[in-house]
């Protein structure tokens, strides 16, 4: 495909026919066909597009991409066959499903807990709503796309322009949202880490330094300073813009000008990964330590009877407890980062990876519900309350009895 960029008209030539708005589309023949001009969408008047006129029926067209053309890929494994779409919907709608399960059952135990009412619990909490936001907001506007799409046999019209190019786009705010809660998760990651290697490598400094006030201000900034950041594509570049993304099935940012990329707009992309990465290596490192301390101190209680004075400036139980459980959440949310890390760097260096952006993103999204999981194998006490919780019943007949 050729394109060439005027002042006022925009020239772009097609090798396959223009059949539909079907975001799933394959690569398109490399011999050229005679072409013939065709009406254009009405956001994109005054601009000029030839389509072929003799193609292969299997041939599809992709939509129009962030420059305002229509860029042929490959077929993603997502939405290539009717089945792969209704799996793909299924999973979609069972992931919304566990989210808002699983960080509802959160909230009600650490809010409804006296024992979980500490700078922890709060954390844990600011976690968890940063996970109900993904299950609320981003999932659903995916699921909406893609069930439209099976219904109508067309994308919404939306989808096929950033958000430059309409009034209102729903990933001007899904799009900020979703990088918003996923720069919150890593800080709070990060806070609940700092918390805990106190506790461990300081106890009985823990009560003096770590306050629920303290706690509270902290939450406080990782959010306005996450959604910031977030936002700081839009605020610091005009040439960035949102859209939904055909390969990976999400808001994604995007280069919404005409022509090579730009220096700084990447820059500011950069600033994502580089954010991250900082925190998530700082985390990583901390929990060594505090694990290496934790380590330590059970090889000491082997051969050494403790006395009092001794074990009062020893971590407790409960917080060496809760500092593996922290570090389990750590690796976990590296684990399922990672890829989009590499995604990122891969589209600096000018790689597509359509297929490897879907699970990408979507390997992300599904961390959302595996705290949940963590805290109930980790955490007896966290289990014990919410199985109290989901079975009252149960319990009011054990009373009974």
């Amino acid at each position: 495909m050729h394109s060439s960029g005027l002042a006022g008209t925009t020239l772009i030539w097609f090798t396959c026919i223009h059949t539909s708005h079907h975001p799933c589309i394959i690569q398109c023949p490399s011999s050229a066909t005679p072409v013939h001009k065709v009406q254009t969408p009405p956001l994109l008047k005054g601009h000029e597009v030839n389509v072929a006129a003799s193609v292969d029926p299997m041939i599809e067209t992709g939509t129009p991409s962030m420059l305002g053309r229509t860029e042929p890929a490959h077929c993603t494994v997502c939405c290539c066959t009717l089945t792969n779409k209704i799996l793909m919907v299924l999973f979609m709608v069972l992931l919304i499903l566990a989210i808002l399960f699983g960080n509802l059952v959160t909230l009600a135990v650490v809010l409804g807990t006296k024992h979980f009412k500490t700078s922890q619990g709060y954390l844990k909490a600011s976690l968890a709503v940063a996970d109900l936001a993904v299950g609320i907001f981003v999932v659903p506007l995916s699921v909406y796309a893609e069930v439209y799409l099976m219904v109508t046999d067309s994308a919404p019209e939306w989808t096929s322009y950033n958000s430059q190019s309409v009034n209102f786009h729903p990933c001007n705010v899904i799009g900020p949202i979703f990088a918003g809660c996923t720069l919150v998760s890593i800080t709070t990651i990060f806070l609940l880490t700092i918390e805990r290697s106190i506790a461990v490598l300081r106890p009985l400094h823990k009560d003096s330094v770590i306050t629920r006030k303290r706690t509270m201000i902290l939450i406080i900034l990782s959010w306005v300073g996450s959604f910031f950041l977030a936002v700081s594509p839009m605020v610091f570049s005009s040439e960035i813009a949102l859209e939904y993304n055909s390969c990976s099935r999400m808001c994604n940012y995007a280069l919404g000008t005409i022509g090579e990329f730009p220096s700084q707009a990447w820059n500011i992309l950069l600033l994502f990964p580089v954010f991250d990465f900082t925190l998530l290596g700082g985390t990583v490192v901390i929990n060594i330590v505090s694990l290496s301390s934790i380590r330590q101190h059970s090889r000491r209680r082997k051969h050494l009877a403790e006395s009092e004075c001794q074990s009062s400036s020893k971590p407790t139980f409960s917080d060496i407890k809760a500092a593996k459980t922290i570090g389990t959440l750590t690796v976990a949310f590296t684990a399922s980062f990672t890829p989009i890390a590499v995604f990122v760097v891969g589209n600096v260096l000018g790689n597509k990876w359509c297929n490897f952006s879907f699970f990408a993103f979507w390997i992300l999204a599904t961390n959302s519900c595996w705290n949940v999981i963590i805290y109930s194998v980790r955490d007896q006490k966290f289990r014990l309350r919410a199985h109290k919780l989901l079975m009252p019943f149960q319990r009011q007949d054990s009373t009974k009895t």
